[in-house]
């Protein structure tokens, strides 16, 4: 939003901004911030930055805890949903020492450096990206989890479920599965996603569309146009941000939570990727499979080779695996194709334009740390292109058949994606040199990360499950 350090201030002047907030992304991709009053902010603070303790964000060792938070001003949006008037930023955090250094384990810090190794390979020196954020709206959500008693219960006006109401009931109910691109009274949400576009269009991220997605209790979706990686991370993370805030200030609750809902469609974040060199786009040929050159089949082989490591960053979370199961337009498989919703790398039939074509990947989901995930998608697709895996010979497809209507012999021939957490993170453990060039990912932080993301399968595993309680509590 601003180039120097006077254009912040001149606009703090004349918009009446009190406070300056500051965004800082924990290991597992939740903001947390700190504020400071407006005529704290000074150049001191773009040079020294703010102090604060690494250790309760899940990615430093408390013996090296003390950071400092460097505010990236290019960042800086207004903060909608305070009271006083708040210009919040996010950053780069540092550790303190003779000579103040990026924290390699800093999520941005993954990122720019993944840029940095694309640039250093030569390949590209750009990589714009697509995501679609897909969300449930729900009127209220209670859980709880305990030693004697355990569950969730959820509820939304327009849900199936609710069609018996004798009270305040009009009708009009979403039945499962049915809810794409329907139109109102069905979409009560409608008002409150124009409402997110219109707060994000202001904040510099510009809305491709948005609509009710498939599932009938509340799953919508919001498309944005394609911007560098970084960029888009840092966009994720204020998409995230407006989304979840605006549902609460309307009285309703959003979640990114891939499977909130059982028998309902599942919530991904579907990842559209293109190459750039020099402001050229690198994926297309009119004589390649789709329209795509050999770079960008070289990217997606190496993309799905290592699909199951990849997964670890880019659906990180137990409940990203009750999504990738057949029958919901969600992956299961480890291929690529056209216009195809049932391979985990779709390439879309009516991007035919050279600077349009492109392809996404339709695994991932937004539990993710988008800065990890969208550096780990790089960083597959840079070590195919470098070591020229074909994905047609190492017998990826195409498949631009329906997956799930092949014979099982033939769906046997397909490798499958990781069915659990603690697949996709064993995958990552023996697969992971491709992430450590360039030292884009630090060793240190893939070991912390499959330490504490097997931990959170143990505690989820140990857990007694309702469903058990209906199959073996007669046994």
């Amino acid at each position: 939003m601003f180039k120097n350090f006077d254009e912040v201030k001149g606009f703090c002047a004349q918009n009446h901004i009190k406070m300056v907030d500051f965004k800082m992304i924990d290991l597992y991709g939740r903001w947390r911030h700190l504020g400071i009053p407006a005529e704290r902010f000074t150049e001191k603070t773009l040079a020294n930055g703010i102090g604060f303790d690494g250790s309760n964000y899940g990615y430093a060792p408390v013996e090296k805890s003390d950071m400092v938070f460097i505010p990236d001003i290019t960042t800086a949006v207004t903060d909608p949903f305070v009271e006083v008037p708040t210009l919040s930023m996010i950053g780069d955090v540092y550790i303190i020492g003779e000579e103040n250094r990026m924290f390699d384990q800093y999520p941005r810090a993954v990122a720019i450096k993944a840029e940095q190794y694309m640039k250093q390979t030569g390949i590209a020196d750009e990589m714009r990206i697509l995501p679609e954020f897909e969300f449930f709206v729900f009127d209220s959500i209670s859980y709880e989890c305990r030693p004697h008693k355990t569950g969730f219960e959820i509820d939304a006006e327009q849900a199936e479920w609710n069609s018996g109401l004798k009270e305040f009931n009009q009708g009009y109910k979403i039945p499962p599965k049915a809810g794409y691109h329907i139109a109102p009274p069905f979409d009560v949400l409608y008002d409150l996603r124009s409402q997110m576009c219109l707060l994000l269009e202001e904040r510099n991220v510009p809305v491709k569309y948005h609509h009710h997605e498939v599932g009938g209790p509340g799953q919508l979706e919001i498309e944005v146009e394609p911007g560098p990686m970084l960029a888009m991370a840092d966009k994720t993370m204020l998409v995230k941000y407006i989304v979840k805030n605006a549902a609460f200030a309307a009285g309703k609750t959003a979640t990114f939570m891939p499977k909130p809902l059982y028998a309902e469609a599942g919530n991904g974040m579907h990842v559209h990727i293109h190459l750039f060199k020099e402001g050229q786009p690198l994926f297309y040929d009119p004589r390649g499979y789709s329209g795509l050159s050999k770079t960008a089949l070289n990217f997606i082989g190496g993309l799905l080779k290592h699909a199951p490591a990849v997964l670890a960053f880019t659906n990180p979370s137990t409940n990203s695996y009750k999504r990738l199961v057949p029958g919901y337009e969600a992956p299961v498989s480890i291929c690529f194709a056209t216009a195809n919703r049932s391979a985990v790398i779709r390439i879309p039939a009516y991007a035919k334009q050279p600077e349009e074509k492109r392809f996404e990947f339709r695994s991932s989901d937004a539990t993710c740390n988008p800065y990890f995930a969208f550096a780990a998608i790089l960083m597959a697709g840079l070590d195919g292109i470098e070591n020229e895996v074909d994905p047609v010979a190492a017998g990826f497809g195409p498949y631009d058949v329906n997956l799930y209507n092949l014979p099982k012999e033939e769906q046997a021939k397909i490798k499958g994606l990781p069915t659990s957490l603690e697949a996709a993170l064993d995958a990552l453990e023996n697969d992971c040199q491709f992430l450590l060039k360039g030292g884009v990912f630090p060793k240190r932080l893939i070991e912390i990360w499959i330490e504490r993301k097997r931990a959170e399968a143990r505690k989820v595993n140990e857990i007694p499950h309702p469903k058990e309680f209906e199959l073996y509590y007669d046994l």
